[in-house]
């Protein structure tokens, strides 16, 4: 298990930062960003700020028209049609962006879903492994000549603190012997985080690099799924719905990380990581609180990170990446 590159690099930044105070200064005429999630919460702010820096930002969305009204005051900014939840479409998507881009320099994998109701997609899959990490793993996969083709792409993974709920379970990954949701949203979020590691072990010969990040606690629509009095129980919340829980990031704040590991020299020719508060995190202890930040062990671990590769593959019939 190797983890010795899990050591904060001594950053500017810190969980205070926000998109602006990271993306000052920061110039990316030129560079085309793939920003999934990019017309809502993080990913509205992150293609916000991309599209800010000269930036060229293709949003593939599930709800084409909402993303538009979204963005229609973000410019250089366009829109494609793509639900992580089915596959087809996501290779539509892909294929749509390899037709009309001769690169792609940043792809921002910002979307998901979290602590979700049962639901079974495509033969039986677990949705939210499916969303979060199957949807990703293929449209990265597509997307891989474009990346190989930038000569110095990154790919940012959005995982979460979540991680530390469990590692892959092996032996049961789409719950079919009872359903936990937040046992497998935190399964989802290793399974990012080690889509992480392992992409950037195959792609670095091409200059492609992969991160993997905890934006922080933020309230978005990423918690649509979850009641008011659920909200509200773990402190988050009053009754009302303002925010109480000084712990928690404006979404400003959220988008941060995501922006530091698109754009820092301090990560050139560096990758596999696991990111937090604009830095590398360190690696956490067994038991230790989710609160505490740091990235478990098994959630960067290269060989689980193999594993799964081809446990993705072999499921989605994506990989290995194509040049």
């Amino acid at each position: 298990m190797t983890t010795t590159g899990q050591q904060p690099l001594g950053s500017p930044f810190s969980a205070a930062s926000t998109a602006e105070d990271v993306m000052s200064g920061v110039e990316l005429a030129g560079a085309t960003a793939v920003v999934t999630g990019g017309y809502s919460g993080l990913g509205l702010e992150t293609a916000r700020a991309l599209a800010a820096a000269g930036a060229r930002v293709v949003v593939p969305a599930r709800r084409p028209s909402a993303a538009r009204a979204a963005l229609r005051d973000v410019p250089g900014c366009d829109v494609v049609p793509m639900d992580l939840a089915d596959l087809d479409s996501v290779r539509a998507a892909a294929a749509r962006l390899r037709a009309c881009l001769d690169r792609i320099d940043l792809l921002m994998a910002v979307a998901g879903v979290m602590a979700t109701p049962e639901r079974r997609l495509g033969p039986g899959w677990e949705s939210q492994l499916a969303v979060n990490h199957f949807g990703h793993f293929t449209l990265a996969c597509e997307l891989y000549p474009l990346l190989a083709a930038a000569g110095g792409a990154r790919v940012v993974v959005n995982s979460s603190a979540g991680h530390v709920l469990t590692g892959i379970r092996w032996d049961d990954p789409h719950f079919t012997t009872g359903y936990d949701k937040w046992l497998a949203y935190g399964q989802a979020k290793t399974a990012n985080a080690l889509f992480a590691v392992r992409l950037d072990a195959l792609g670095q010969d091409d200059g492609v690099r992969a991160y993997a990040l905890h934006p922080g606690r933020i309230l978005t629509g990423l918690q649509r799924e979850m009641t008011r009095q659920e909200q509200i129980e773990r402190g988050w919340v009053d009754e009302h719905g303002n925010v109480v829980d000084a712990g928690f990031k404006t979404p400003s704040q959220g988008a941060a990380t995501g922006l530091w590991a698109a754009t820092s020299p301090l990560l050139d020719g560096r990758g596999g990581l696991y990111l937090e508060d604009c830095d590398v995190a360190r690696v956490s202890a067994p038991g230790q609180p989710m609160d505490d930040g740091g990235v478990r062990a098994y959630a960067v671990d290269p060989g689980s990170a193999a594993r799964l590769w081809d446990l993705s593959a072999a499921a989605t019939g994506a990989g290995p990446v194509r040049r």
